[in-house]
């Protein structure tokens, strides 16, 4: 059975009973990998969830960084909410179109700014679509909403945090890159990026999380997972993947496991790689 926190876990069930509820704002919050041809915005337009606004993760950043999609400063994020008709008072539910992937981070990101009424779609755009939810294009009639945020500085790490981390050893650094990119034996997507991982960090690929149905897995699956790389879950964990989007879906596995002691490496292996005065480790 998919886990159902209605704090952190939404299912298609409870979302389709509420799409007309007045206080549900729907987010989609689809990426995709560069290289892998696929247009989130286009098809976003061409189908969505009712009511769903698109979530740049690209253009909602801090543009200003020479790394992918770094966290907004909170003045951008704050302005780009309130035109998406996003306030203060809505309940917030984020999905996407692989399952559980970029809504996770999406979803940290309104933590990041101090939103806890914000949950992701188990399952996501494909299990709507299986189930034969209703589904609408075009865009949304969008009227603005005051929108208040306050930083969590605890929910992010940066490289000197990481680096610091991995030196000293009190706080685990988990990977959520495939086996293949943690060890260095499989390329980077973005071009110019050294092969390897951090030193001492463990190795948990965010699909190990996720059922078939791309729902998340049952919170004894989830510790199973976590336990046989190694990692503690009661401890401090910094999250990293390839440029900090599918680090986030083991943040939301952590938070509904009951661990609040973790935070995001928002450059991750976008940063990590490209510096060749930060050591590596292969193999």
């Amino acid at each position: 059975m998919p886990t159902s926190d209605p704090e952190l876990l939404v299912s298609t069930e409870w979302l389709a009973s509420r799409l007309a509820a007045p206080d549900i704002r729907i987010i989609d919050g689809s990426w995709h990998l560069p290289g892998a041809g696929r247009d989130a915005a286009a098809e976003y337009e061409a189908g969505h969830i009712p009511g769903a606004r698109f979530f740049d993760i690209d253009e909602i950043a801090d543009t200003r960084s020479t790394l992918p999609h770094m966290a907004p400063p909170v003045e951008k994020f704050v302005s780009r909410m309130r035109a998406m008709g996003i306030g203060d008072g809505h309940r917030i539910i984020i999905y996407d179109t692989h399952g559980i992937f970029s809504a996770a981070r999406v979803w940290w990101l309104f933590r990041l700014f101090g939103k806890t009424d914000v949950a992701v779609l188990d399952g996501g755009l494909p299990k709507w679509k299986a189930e034969g939810r209703p589904l609408e294009s075009g865009q949304p009639i969008l009227r603005e909403r005051h929108f208040t945020a306050r930083q969590n500085a605890a929910l992010v790490r940066d490289v000197t945090q990481v680096a610091a981390a991995a030196k000293v050893g009190d706080v685990q650094i988990v990977d959520a890159r495939s086996p293949g990119r943690f060890r260095g034996e499989e390329p980077e997507p973005r071009p110019g990026l050294r092969p390897g991982r951090i030193p001492g960090s463990k190795n948990v690929p965010y699909g190990q999380l996720l059922n078939p149905d791309g729902t998340m897995k049952a919170p004894d699956e989830l510790r199973q997972v976590f336990e046989a790389a190694g990692v503690d879950v009661t401890r401090p964990v910094i999250t990293s993947c390839g440029s900090g989007v599918s680090a986030a879906v083991l943040n939301l596995a952590l938070e509904l496991l009951g661990n609040r002691r973790h935070s995001l490496y928002d450059g991750s292996w976008a940063e990590w790689g490209a510096y060749p005065d930060l050591g590596i480790e292969t193999g």
